[in-house]
């Protein structure tokens, strides 16, 4: 048996980063969540909510921020809990419209149908 030293440095780095909390809002986002700044960083702050903001100057999904952070998706969601707690960015998240929402008619599909068999 190869005993391998054990890497303790990133789950420490996590609860720091996350102020020791485990838990963010999970109805403020979701994956596919776009994600928006709405200011500039500022002297301070956070080196982890400083790349977020500046990543996010265009709408961007919370997935994509997780993988270019390399951190996993539950730390940058309390990363963003805090930013969307002081207005530093705002959370778009994807909806269909009322109109998108509604499914065809099933008359219509049906005639689609049979016109593609009769191909």
């Amino acid at each position: 048996m190869i005993r391998r030293p054990v890497d303790s440095g990133d789950p420490d780095r996590l609860y720091t980063v996350t102020n020791g909390r485990t838990h963010a809002n999970e109805e403020a986002f979701d994956l596919v969540t776009l994600i928006v700044s709405e200011c500039e960083p500022t002297p301070g702050m956070q080196s982890e909510h400083v790349r977020i903001l500046r990543m996010c100057e265009r709408p961007t999904a919370v997935v994509e921020i997780a993988a270019e952070l390399a951190l996993p998706v539950g730390v940058v969601k309390i990363l963003l809990c805090d930013l969307l707690d002081t207005g530093r960015i705002t959370a778009r998240h994807p909806r269909m419209s009322p109109r998108k929402a509604q499914l065809p008619d099933t008359e219509i599909l049906k005639q689609v149908l049979v016109g593609l068999h009769n191909l």
